[in-house]
């Protein structure tokens, strides 16, 4: 439905001037849409949640090397995990393959899925980060721990954000054992089916 115009004249008595003034009235249901459309692009920028994460106790980690996955598909993996290994004053080193396996004790390997779709607000498609598995493991092949990081279903949340926004809070996970929560209604919501599984596990278990 386009927009209507409508004219609106309104006299100034106090100044005895008169004038029309031309306003565009925009139905309830096309400011509906826009708002809901500026929320679902809000969401799917949002950081990403770190999920299905093992954590096996181990000392604390001052460095790791990051084995370089060529099947990728994207450059940007590699810098986010070191950026996010940083936060937590854990130093990297990147190899490309097992050439160097006996002088690191610990390695980070990761795979990632990719996936394309529209960018919010237009036609051009581009690829995004759909999946990504962390796993720490010892020299010797040991997890210490894995985790693991989607995009939300329905509304694809977090479809959009950054690299590092996505991987950021997996990398927590996968080195104190801490899922980071999201912060507002959907970070809620997963605490909820969270306990909701608990409850399920538990009445199996009776």
């Amino acid at each position: 439905m386009g927009l209507r115009r409508a004219s609106l004249c309104v006299a100034v008595a106090s100044t005895l001037l008169s004038g029309c003034g031309y306003y565009t009235v925009v139905p309830l249901w096309e400011v509906t849409k826009v708002a809901a459309s500026g929320a679902i692009t809000s969401l799917q920028s949002a950081p990403g949640q770190a999920s299905n994460t093992i954590y096996h106790a181990h000392p604390t980690l001052s460095a790791v090397c990051i084995e370089y996955n060529p099947d990728a598909q994207t450059a940007d993996v590699v810098p986010a995990l070191q950026r996010a290994l940083k936060v937590h004053a854990i130093e990297s080193r990147v190899y490309e393959g097992q050439g160097a396996i006996g002088s690191c004790p610990v390695w980070l390997r990761y795979t990632t899925l990719m996936a394309w779709d529209k960018v919010p607000s237009g036609e051009r498609y581009q690829s995004f980060v759909q999946e990504a598995s962390l796993t720490l493991q010892s020299a010797q092949g040991e997890v210490l721990s894995s985790s693991q990081y989607e995009v939300g279903p329905g509304f694809g949340t977090s479809k959009w954000a950054t690299v590092y926004d996505k991987l950021s809070p997996v990398v927590t996970a996968l080195v104190t054992g801490v899922e980071p929560q999201r912060a507002g209604f959907f970070g809620t919501l997963k605490k909820k089916k969270d306990k909701d599984k608990d409850k399920d596990k538990v009445k199996e278990k009776s």
